[in-house]
């Protein structure tokens, strides 16, 4: 008996780490995860792919690739909870999803979570500020900074994307002035990476 719990334990244990893999998140459960697997594979700043199969000039654009460079896995952004992880295995097995799987909003990240889609990115455990009003100084120093909010409130991820290109909103209007760092791209770029768009 002790040693079938023995066994049990350790097999438990196993599959908890090996859960906690990003090479698990596309392996058996989200089978139409594998695209978004390996633009976390490719190494920051190189040339690459996104989700949609596209070509990207630089990596540094996708978070997923940055966030790698730093240390973080999956599990680092997609904090799943368990009833979050039973509706999604329904998904799955149902095959009742969108492939590709349709992009979502920092509020449907954090949605489970009972925490507001800012909290997403703004957090402390991620980024040294924690609120907009910290953000915007940080950024201060910029000549154009995008953190502004003169036309609304933006969630952070309408621009910056994790298994894609990041998008340069403010270029859309202010192209002469708004900065579009590496890898990122226009929104009118992005517009031509969507799947359908770029026939």
């Amino acid at each position: 008996m002790g040693v079938v719990a023995a066994v049990l334990v350790v097999a438990g244990a196993g599959m908890w780490v090996r859960h906690e893999q990003p090479s698990f998140c596309g392996a058996i459960c989200h089978t139409p995860m594998a695209e978004y697997v390996a633009t976390y594979d490719q190494a920051e700043g190189q040339a690459g792919v996104d989700k949609y199969g596209n070509e990207v000039e630089s990596t540094s654009g996708m978070l997923a690739a940055t966030h790698k460079a730093e240390g973080e896995d999956c599990l680092s952004c997609h904090i799943p909870t368990i009833g979050e992880q039973v509706t999604e295995g329904m998904n799955w097995i149902t095959g009742s999803y969108q492939y590709p799987l349709q992009e979502r909003a920092a509020s449907d990240l954090t949605e489970a979570r009972g925490v507001e889609q800012d909290q997403f990115c703004l957090n402390g455990d991620c980024h040294d500020v924690t609120t907009r009003e910290e953000l915007l100084e940080a950024t201060s120093d910029k000549d154009f900074n995008p953190h502004e909010t003169q036309h609304g409130e933006l969630a952070c991820t309408d621009c910056h994307k994790a298994h894609r290109a990041s998008v340069m909103v403010c270029a859309q209007c202010h192209d002469d002035e708004a900065e579009v760092p590496e890898g990122w791209v226009t929104y009118d770029e992005s517009l031509d990476a969507l799947p359908g768009n770029n026939a």
